[in-house]
């Protein structure tokens, strides 16, 4: 799924650095940031 600037992100789960999981949902009503970046130790 491809999103574009503006698009709202879809729900989704992820573990935090301690591997417990962290929903999207979890801050609802907040402004939330996220940050995308290549795979770590690989170029570009």
């Amino acid at each position: 799924m491809a999103l574009k600037e503006n698009d709202k992100a879809p729900a989704f789960t992820i573990p935090n650095e301690q591997g417990e999981p962290v929903s999207l949902k979890d801050f609802a009503g907040k402004n939330v940031v996220l940050f995308f970046y290549p795979k770590a130790d690989t170029p570009g």
